[in-house]
């Protein structure tokens, strides 16, 4: 009679031989952002999430700062490094539970010329006409931690063409009086009714509204977040 083979089933709790931790899929992620176009972006994934905003006394704008030569790809890449290292610190202030943290920031660049949130109209107009009849390149770097403590970071950049049609002084004027370019890379949402003033889009319609599903997808499940 031929032995019998016997099999190991780990119990709960058990850990595995090489003494780490059986993983276990998070019920939620925390989301390290104050758009509610990614909160939005979540929802349509079917992913559970919490706000993990900056408390008052944090200078989440000076991470946005550009160093000088900085290329637009790389530029979006560390931004949304240090905004995800600076979520860590801020979960483990705050004591709460550990699940994995989200982070992401999308920049517009014309050529090497990248173009932030604009500060007042006089601003937001000149990124318009610069933009008008042009090709430019919308950039959005995605990072997630798959625990707060976690060594490893997960990430991922995704990179669209968008061209304008020509843009009437007159349509600039109105789309800046609709207060829509404020707090926007570039001065525009794509998602907004200036969608019409759009030609062409080559890549990832929601990359480029700030968070690339396929991407944060395949980053979500490496953490073994079910979406």
């Amino acid at each position: 009679m031929a032995a019998r083979q016997r099999i190991w089933l780990p119990r709960a709790g058990a850990r595995r031989r090489d003494n780490r931790a059986m993983p276990v899929p998070t019920p939620f992620i925390y989301l390290a952002s104050q758009s509610p176009r990614r909160a939005q972006l979540l929802d349509q994934l079917g992913v559970a999430h919490q706000l993990l905003l900056p408390d008052a006394d944090e200078d989440a704008e000076a991470l946005e700062a550009v160093l000088p030569g900085e290329a637009p790809a790389a530029y979006v890449q560390r931004v949304t490094a240090l905004k995800l290292a600076a979520a860590r610190r801020r979960l483990r202030r705050r004591g709460g539970p550990p699940a994995p943290i989200l982070c992401a920031d999308t920049t517009v660049a014309l050529g090497r010329r990248i173009l932030g949130k604009p500060a007042d109209a006089d601003e937001a107009r000149a990124m318009l006409s610069a933009l008008s009849g042009q090709a430019h390149k919308v950039h959005t770097a995605v990072a997630l931690a798959p625990t707060p403590t976690a060594r490893r970071t997960l990430a991922a950049l995704s990179s669209s063409t968008v061209r304008f049609a020509d843009l009437p002084a007159a349509a600039i004027e109105a789309y800046i009086a609709s207060g829509e370019p404020f707090g926007k890379a570039g001065a525009y949402a794509i998602q907004s009714a200036w969608a019409g003033r759009i030609a062409h889009i080559a890549g990832s319609y929601t990359g480029i509204m700030g968070l690339p599903l396929f991407e944060t997808a395949d980053l979500l499940r490496q953490a073994r977040v079910a979406c």
